[in-house]
């Protein structure tokens, strides 16, 4: 068995324009992890419930704004968003499978969306006519 992967990014960067927080390791992998995404999959209790089961679907997060990164430690990022939300802690380990499953978890994201009749858009209600 290989030795275990470091989930410690190697730098962290957050380019304010694009909204997107950009996420380096030792060895040279680099990942982008949207604000919207972020935003999304926080591990707080609001967004991820309790237990298995209990998640609320975030609905409306597409314009949605990181407005601080707040240092936890030397092991986690408390990110502020423009919607209020701040009790997310990002730890390490959190951020490197939210990099390694983004594709995944995005696209189970948008087909939960899709099922529940949701938009990304706050300013949008989908409408199904036929099924």
């Amino acid at each position: 068995m290989g030795a275990p992967l470091n989930t410690n990014p190697s730098n962290i960067k957050f380019r304010k324009k694009s909204q997107q927080l950009e996420i380096s390791y030792a060895n040279g992998e680099q990942f982008s992890l949207s604000s919207e995404f972020l935003r999304v999959h926080s591990p707080s209790a609001e967004v991820r419930g309790h237990g298995a089961g209990q998640e609320t679907l975030q609905v409306g997060k597409i314009n949605v704004h990181i407005t601080e990164l707040i240092p936890v430690g030397n092991y986690a990022l408390q990110l502020v968003f423009s919607d209020g939300h701040d009790s997310g802690i990002f730890s390490w380990g959190y951020l490197r499978e939210l990099c390694e499953q983004h594709d995944e978890l995005w696209q189970r994201y948008l087909e939960k969306l899709n099922e529940s009749n949701a938009s990304r858009d706050p300013n949008e209600q989908v409408v199904k006519f036929f099924n």
